[in-house]
């Protein structure tokens, strides 16, 4: 395997640029690097050469004309008495593979883990994983050590198990290189992919990301200013008691309990209304000191806080975090501490299982300049904030922030050529699903500024996640699916992956991403390549309109004829009026339509589909592929097709 390759005197070209590299086929190829400022640099690979001229800060950039498929080809660079020769680099298709923890999900998780990854040798299918790395301004290098490596047993057990099965089905019918760049982290929003410029377009995020903005320059600031943000949020929610400041020392004692000794995931203190807990909880404790402890400068260390907290001292906020299992450091600004008791208050936000501030209770202190350590061993109090709601996440965030990944882990990507773009993601936006549509029109759009105007992105729509309600529900999961189904839709180099029917109503990470990776070849095959007699993906709802008798929704993309599953007829299907009020329909086909019975008391203006977090949905075509969620508004009647 290729060692990994870092910054160093020798390495004249970005770290991209290495042993069995994946270069992208048929487009001009953008080679970059740095080299002494001012020096000249030679480029050469496959029969072609080029020059470039590195600048006063020593980056140089460079242009091959585009070549066909093919390889292995050697790329030398020379610049003054340094060469770089990088060898093994096949000509391809390059694929971002991005999102959250359902993208990220290795193969060794994924079903049949032990027999696909001892058969896992595919030499021209080539893997790259970006490491996590999160910054608040964008970054030209990548947080960690990258490499590109030839998928095998080693080398394809860690990697995306959705991205690796895409290129294997892909190279079914593309037979071509695959460069597979792997750019993914769990528990990631969508807002933390796109840069800064991309998500101020809609307006709402301008305070956070002036706040991001001021941090790049002056951390404590920011962390000032988000705190009094924070602040406002809680005292302004819907049905806030204005006096109700729990981070103030003077704050009132009532609603306040004992927390165990040790802490830890508050499942497991044994309170029944914590036992199934998740949302946001209080922590408190006092800490003395003496005038000469509280004249140095010091640091609040906490223990892991699962996921999200805000940390105050004395009144003041002193940092936020989200990152479950990573224990909290935070600088005090000079000052802030003071002789005799001194009042330490953490808010935990919590969405999924176990959540808490983490023992033991050695693992809370404050530590000196000196070396010296307080425990925060005063003993502490938790109060639980059910009505809360989520609160405003700091900008900063890794993983819950504006931009953050993008800086980290998507600008150091460069313009480095691209055949088209994976995106799985959206469980970590269901909780405001309504503006879902435009966050991912704006990343859309942000990504194709920076990798090409025209390149295409695979959309894969949430898959089922829970248990099926037994009444028409609002549902945050439904909405992002139908925003997915929507940004997808209005856009010729986009399609939208189906995988409604393949989730786990047990398990947010559904393992079977084989189905998974064969579905996204189908898609790419007819978005990227053109066979435009193969559907995309299952039945897509054209449109709904109403009939003396009920409404009529039309559906085009079918293979053979439309189907259903369990029943003589399909089910999940809901009218609804302009207030939302919604109530199941009884459905029947008629060719390649569905029609649904008018429903008593209902003046029906909209139509809906599998409208539910873990909806149970029935219906699909001769190939098997399943009729994806979607809203739709009702039309007047159309004439016959």
């Amino acid at each position: 395997m290729a060692r990994a390759q870092e910054p160093s005197e020798t390495a004249l070209l970005h770290p991209l640029f290495q042993d069995h590299a994946v270069l992208q086929r048929e487009a001009p190829i953008r080679l970059w690097g740095h080299a002494e400022a001012g020096s000249g640099v030679s480029i050469a690979f496959a029969g072609q050469t080029a020059t470039a001229h590195a600048d006063a800060d020593g980056r140089w950039e460079a242009t091959l004309p585009a070549q066909a498929a093919g390889g292995p080809h050697v790329l030398v660079v020379k610049a003054g008495r340094t060469t770089q020769v990088v060898r093994d680099i096949r000509l391809g298709d390059v694929w971002l593979c991005a999102g959250q923890s359902n993208m990220e999900l290795p193969v060794w998780r994924a079903l049949d883990a032990s027999s696909e990854i001892a058969s896992a040798t595919h030499p021209d299918i080539r893997l790259f994983v970006v490491p996590h790395g999160s910054a608040v301004t964008p970054q030209s290098r990548f947080a960690g050590e990258v490499r590109w490596q030839a998928a095998s047993p080693e080398s394809a057990r860690d990697f995306s198990a959705a991205c690796l099965y895409f290129a294997r089905e892909l190279r079914k019918t593309i037979d071509v290189p695959m460069g597979l760049i792997q750019a993914a982290w769990g528990g990631s929003r969508i807002e933390a992919w796109a840069s800064a410029d991309a998500l101020r377009t809609g307006g709402d995020l301008d305070e956070a990301l002036d706040v991001l903005s001021l941090h790049a320059t002056d951390a404590s600031a920011a962390v000032a200013r988000w705190g009094r943000h924070w602040e406002h949020w809680w005292t302004h929610r819907t049905a806030a008691a204005l006096d109700d400041m729990p981070w103030r020392a003077e704050a009132s004692a009532a609603g306040w309990r004992a927390a165990p000794v040790e802490l830890g995931a508050w499942e497991r203190w044994g309170v029944p209304d914590l036992a199934d807990y998740n949302g946001m909880v209080w922590y408190r404790t006092r800490v003395t000191l003496t005038a000469a402890q509280a004249a140095r400068n010091a640091t609040l260390e906490l223990g892991a806080a699962d996921e999200t907290d805000m940390t105050w001292v004395n009144g003041t906020v002193v940092g936020s975090r989200y990152g479950p299992g990573e224990a909290r450091r935070y600088a005090l600004p000079a000052g802030l501490l003071k002789a005799g008791v001194n009042t330490v208050v953490v808010n935990v936000l919590d969405t999924y299982r176990d959540g808490g501030l983490a023992g033991p209770a050695e693992a809370q202190a404050l530590r000196f300049d000196d070396g010296t350590r307080v425990v925060l061993d005063a003993g502490w109090q938790y109060r639980r904030a059910a009505d809360a709601g989520e609160p405003p996440h700091a900008p900063w965030q890794a993983t819950t922030g504006l931009s953050t990944l993008y800086n980290g882990m998507i600008a150091p990507l460069g313009r480095y050529g691209l055949r088209g773009v994976l995106w799985y993601q959206g469980e970590s936006n269901t909780g405001k699903g309504a503006v879902y549509a435009e966050r991912l029109r704006a990343l859309r759009n942000d990504w194709r500024r920076r990798f090409g105007r025209d390149v295409p992105m695979l959309v894969v729509q949430l898959a089922g996640y829970g248990m099926p309600p037994t009444a028409p529900v609002e549902s945050g999961w439904a909405q992002v699916r139908d925003a997915q189904r929507r940004v997808a839709g209005e856009d010729a180099h986009s399609g939208l992956v189906v995988a409604i029917d393949i989730g786990d109503a047990y398990d947010i990470h559904p393992p079977n991403k084989q189905e998974l990776g064969r579905r996204l070849a189908r898609a790419a095959r007819h978005v990227v390549y053109g066979e435009r007699t193969l559907p995309p993906s299952g039945p897509v709802a054209r449109s709904a309109s109403r009939m003396e008798a009920g409404v009529r929704i039309d559906f085009d993309d079918i293979t053979g004829a439309l189907a259903t599953t369990g029943a003589k007829g399909p089910i999940g299907f809901e009218l609804c009026d302009a207030e939302r009020r919604c109530a199941y329909a009884d459905a029947t086909l008629e060719g390649d339509a569905v029609v649904l019975r008018r429903v008593p008391d209902v003046r029906a203006d909209r139509v809906r589909y599998c409208w539910a977090d873990g909806p149970v949905c029935t219906l699909r075509d001769a190939a098997g592929l399943p009729a994806g969620p979607f809203e739709l508004p009702l039309t007047p009647a159309e004439a016959p097709r």
